[in-house]
């Protein structure tokens, strides 16, 4: 389905409705306001993706706004990274602009304001103003200045800017209604006393106008046509109106257009806090090292963890625009980046929990420079050289001295194929005192076309590069780490979320420079660290080949018959399973094909290319089953299956079908 052709989503309803009714398409400005007092989340990402999303779609200036108006939490390091990460995911603002720009302007229509009878000048104490506003079921009480002269509060309010007052004595109200039911009604503050030096204005101003009185007032200078925002600013609209009408009276002639808020659903994600302020404590407390640190999800921790600028746009474009809050589940993000990676990162070879493998009848004086394809998903991407001598490395979990027959890595007496080299034998292994393994004692075989159903990755010893790898986990091991109003969202912090190793890297990545991204074979991704050195190569994981928590999360245990079903569903092989997900994926939404597809790509790790082979012969009229067997035989590939004439013929058949998915998922391969 083209651009053209895809629904539209309710904003872009409303915009088409705007300018059927009028509205000059010219007159279309949007604008992204961060509040710059904490680093951008994940989170933000649709916000950013909605206003700058309608700034490509319809040719619109789209104006980046700091709405700083609290000096005492807002920082220049905070503008500088959030310029930093709206340029990174590839967005471009017309204009850069700051609420501290309009600080006279609202101040003169504040003054405006008590002049029209419609704003005061309160002097009591915070916690009078919040016990005088009532609850949601009992009316306000008003306050004992509300009405005081218009000349008093004239006064009163010149004097607060000129500094003559201590902060807490007096605030600027807006004189609406103490009894309306939306509590943001009654007498809401615009300005309070702060002596604290501002990051833009310095000490210019010692009273600052509250969020509500800046924000559409902002808007409204810039003559942005439509302020999008987030559902928890929807009972925030009528005052938005309020304020917006009573300004828009003073200055229509020479500010036509009067912006108009609707509000969205912002974005949640499972394991994840949101919250800025809480993402500020874990700096603060040392949990993580920084609001980069690749744990955070922090815009910038998910670029220094290797993270692409198109992988977080498609995750934002496969959620799409709501009307009502959901929880977004972390490993449609993971999807999202393993998808992209796969197609250009290219694959090297690293052991990063090593055993001694030692080849006897191979010289210990020889070794080769073999050739490696860098990625089967990119024929640009070409092939490099890689050494190959008597002694190398594999993965500890990749032996075992005796297993079962559907063990299909290296075993005493068992074969297995290195990747792009021989295919070796184990005869027998070298312990030390206590029973540990010390080394593999193998023979390796010339011929390499003999049919061996496992290939391990590997490093030749000798020729092996060390670098640090950090392998990170979800910070939190609770699904909604801050939805426990009993507990605090700290105790669920993952104290495995870091484990740093040491790994042993085949030497083409001995230049790697900073940024750049690899598939270490078998293991995941990952990138180099902003900590990398030539000295000392650090390497982040960015993401394993599936999703390894799908197996984690905790069965319900209120529910007899739903934990009878899923326990014989695991008694099922994964071959079945597989099956059985295939009958209806191609009657499935996107949203749940891409769900599904990451269950069957966790079964193809458990089935055998024995097991998936007999399907290439699914009946034609059953696209979905043969999209199943498409998506496991893909991974099958993936760790190392080779392609023999069965699975190019089963390919090329499925490129050929009429169903589209089928279709793309063998144009995949």
């Amino acid at each position: 389905m083209s651009e053209e052709t895809k629904s539209l989503n309710f904003i872009e309803h409303i915009i088409e409705e705007d300018l059927a009714n009028g509205l000059p398409k010219e007159k279309l400005r949007f604008r992204f306001p961060p509040e710059p007092n904490g680093y951008l989340h994940i989170g933000h990402t649709k916000a950013i993706g909605i206003s700058f999303g309608l700034g490509e779609k319809y040719k619109a200036p789209v104006n980046l706004r700091f709405d700083d108006t609290n000096p005492a939490k807002e920082e220049q390091e905070y503008v500088d990274a959030i310029k930093k990460d709206i340029a990174w995911l590839g967005y471009q603002w017309e204009n850069e602009l700051y609420s501290s720009d309009y600080f006279q302007k609202l101040y003169d229509w504040a003054v405006q304001l008590i002049k029209d009878g419609k704003a005061y000048v309160d002097s009591q104490t915070s916690e009078a103003i919040a016990e005088q506003k009532g609850t949601p079921t009992q009316v306000g009480t008003p306050s004992p200045y509300r009405d005081r002269s218009i000349e008093e509060n004239l006064d009163l309010f010149q004097r607060m800017k000129a500094g003559e007052f201590p902060a807490g004595t007096h605030i600027l109200r807006a004189k609406i209604d103490m009894e309306s039911p939306n509590m943001l009604m009654r007498d809401p503050m615009m300005y309070r006393i702060m002596h604290t030096e501002h990051h833009r204005t310095g000490n210019d101003w010692c009273i600052y106008p509250m969020y509500d009185w800046t924000h559409g007032e902002s808007d409204y200078i810039e003559q942005v046509s439509h302020s999008l925002c987030s559902l928890e600013f929807k009972p925030h609209r009528e005052l938005y109106n309020w304020f917006r009408d009573h300004v828009y009276h003073y200055a229509k002639a020479a500010l036509p257009l009067p912006p108009k808020q609707r509000e969205f659903a912002r974005l949640n994600l499972s394991y994840t806090i949101m919250s800025k302020r809480k993402l500020l404590r874990l700096v603060e407390e040392g949990i993580v090292s920084g609001w980069d640190d690749p744990r955070m999800p922090t815009i910038s921790g998910l670029r220094r963890r290797g993270y692409t600028p198109n992988s977080i746009r498609k995750f934002i474009e496969k959620v799409g625009v709501a009307k009502r809050e959901n929880v977004i589940d972390v490993s449609l993000l993971e999807f999202c980046i393993r998808e992209d990676l796969n197609k250009t990162a290219n694959r090297v070879m690293a052991v990063l929990d090593p055993i001694k493998v030692v080849i006897t009848n191979y010289p210990e004086d020889k070794e080769e420079w073999l050739e490696a394809e860098n990625n089967q998903e990119d024929e640009a991407a070409g092939y490099r050289k890689v050494p190959f001598s008597r002694e190398i490395y594999i993965e500890r979990d990749d032996f075992k001295e005796e297993a079962g027959s559907k063990y299909f890595r290296l075993k005493l007496g068992g074969e297995v194929r290195l990747k792009n080299a021989y295919i070796i034998k184990a005869n027998d292994v070298v312990k030390d005192q206590t029973g540990q393994i010390l080394e593999i004692q193998c023979t390796y075989d010339e011929d390499t076309s003999k049919k061996v159903k496992g290939t391990l990755h590997w490093v030749s010893i000798k020729h092996a590069i060390t670098a640090e790898v950090r392998e990170y986990d979800r910070l939190f091991k609770h699904e909604s780490p801050d939805s426990d109003k009993d507990k605090d969202f700290m105790e669920f912090i993952n104290p495995k979320s870091l484990t740093i190793k040491t790994g042993y890297l085949e030497p083409s990545l001995a230049d790697v420079e900073v940024g750049e991204r690899f598939q270490f074979q078998r293991l995941g991704y990952f990138n180099v660290d902003d900590d990398s050195t030539s000295e000392k190569l650090v390497f982040n994981k960015t993401v394993g080949l599936r999703d390894s928590w799908a197996k984690q999360k905790p069965k319900p245990q209120n529910n007899q018959n739903q934990n009878k079903g899923k326990a014989q569903q695991q008694k099922r092989s994964a071959i079945s399973l597989i099956q059985q997900f295939g009958k209806k994926y191609t009657n499935l939404n996107e949203e749940k094909q891409l769900k599904v597809k990451s269950e069957i790509q966790a079964l193809a790790k458990e089935v055998s290319y024995d097991e998936l082979e007999p399907l290439f012969g699914t009946a034609v009229k059953k696209a979905g089953t043969r999209v199943a067997v498409l998506i496991a035989l893909k991974e099958l590939l993936k760790n190392g299956l080779d392609r023999n004439e069965a699975i190019n013929e089963f390919i090329d058949k499925a490129k050929d079908d009429k169903d589209e998915i089928l279709v793309a998922e063998a144009s995949d391969i």
